[in-house]
């Protein structure tokens, strides 16, 4: 039976009760951990974030995270992690480069799911062996938040490191575990980490590797992580990002005859989404004015390498889902 939020608990809505959540999880972390060593996979997220942000507070140097970068996160990600945990937080953090070792799994295979389970037993397999090549770790700490708890049970499958091997044995550490998704970027916030750290959108499990729709081939994976760095960066400017839930660009495997320099440049399409939501349940578009498409489209089709179209597509879910595969 799933674990139940305390009736008493207050919603955590300003600095103030942010404040008093973070002293109090800080003791429990304390009182639980006490002088054993912990271990994190930080993806980056907000959830895992604020949790290193969390016991990085708590029990400082006795954390070690751990940052696989299998080659499918966002444009500046890894970087941003360890410059923000490592150099400015001075947290002890295994960067594992992993990106030839997942792409070589992930050559030829183009069916959705098997992309998913591939990247996710993958992940397990890094994480369990950076985890045996430590010391002493008692404790696995996880960013569970509280809707995962109602929707699939105690422990964050999406994580990937609740598949770790029976004879680890951690004790879990999940501070998170009864707030919500707002109220984890309240405390992420009164933690002084990155506001676009903090609210930073929805990313699936399996990254841009369900973005780059069938067979992932290196130079289609980079069209995506390219055009999507141009697509947030030209809502910004349009201030866009501060009222759309979700927004990402897709490239799939397929070709269309474009001219490019006055040859004919047979290239990819690049199409764009951009969703509002209350539950992800159901989706609505957002409409974008056409100086901001036209200025995106000309952006993407003149500095992403393989592209000629930039398309739009305004398919609410249903009957389309918000990501692609």
């Amino acid at each position: 039976m799933s674990e139940k939020r305390p009736e008493t608990m207050q919603r955590i809505t300003t600095p103030a009760l942010a404040e008093a959540f973070i002293e109090q999880q800080l003791s429990a972390l304390r009182a639980q951990i006490g002088d054993g060593k912990v271990l994190l996979a930080l993806s980056g997220g907000v959830d895992s974030s604020v949790v290193a942000a969390l016991l990085i507070r708590a029990v400082g140097s006795q954390l070690t995270c751990v940052h696989v970068n299998h080659g499918l996160l966002r444009q500046g990600e890894p970087e941003q992690v360890i410059e923000v945990f490592q150099n400015q937080m001075n947290a002890n953090l295994v960067y594992v480069d992993a990106v030839d070792r997942f792409l070589d799994k992930l050559a030829g295979v183009a069916e959705p799911e098997q992309k998913r389970k591939i990247i996710g037993a993958e992940f397990i397999r890094v994480f369990e062996e950076e985890a045996r090549k430590l010391e002493g770790i008692r404790f696995l700490a996880q960013g569970t938040i509280y809707p995962d708890i109602l929707e699939s049970g105690p422990v964050k499958a999406h994580h990937n490191v609740g598949g770790l091997p029976e004879d680890m044995q951690f004790e879990l550490v999940e501070p998170l575990k009864f707030l919500f998704k707002d109220e984890v970027r309240v405390v992420g916030d009164a933690l002084g980490l990155p506001h676009d750290m903090v609210y930073r959108q929805p990313f699936p499990g399996p990254g841009l590797g369900v973005r780059c729709i069938g067979a992932i081939t290196r130079d289609r994976l980079e069209a995506v992580r390219h055009s999507d760095a141009i697509l947030r960066e030209e809502f910004a400017l349009a201030g866009l990002n501060q009222h759309v839930w979700q927004y990402f660009t897709i490239v799939p495997d397929i070709k269309s005859t474009g001219v490019k320099n006055n040859v004919r440049a047979f290239e990819w399409p690049v199409i764009l989404r951009a969703v509002n939501t209350r539950d992800a349940m159901t989706a609505t578009i957002e409409e974008i004015p056409w100086p901001v498409l036209h200025k995106i489209t000309a952006r993407i089709t003149a500095e992403v390498p393989g592209v000629n179209r930039v398309l739009y597509d305004l398919t609410p879910k249903p009957t389309g889902t918000i990501e692609w595969e």
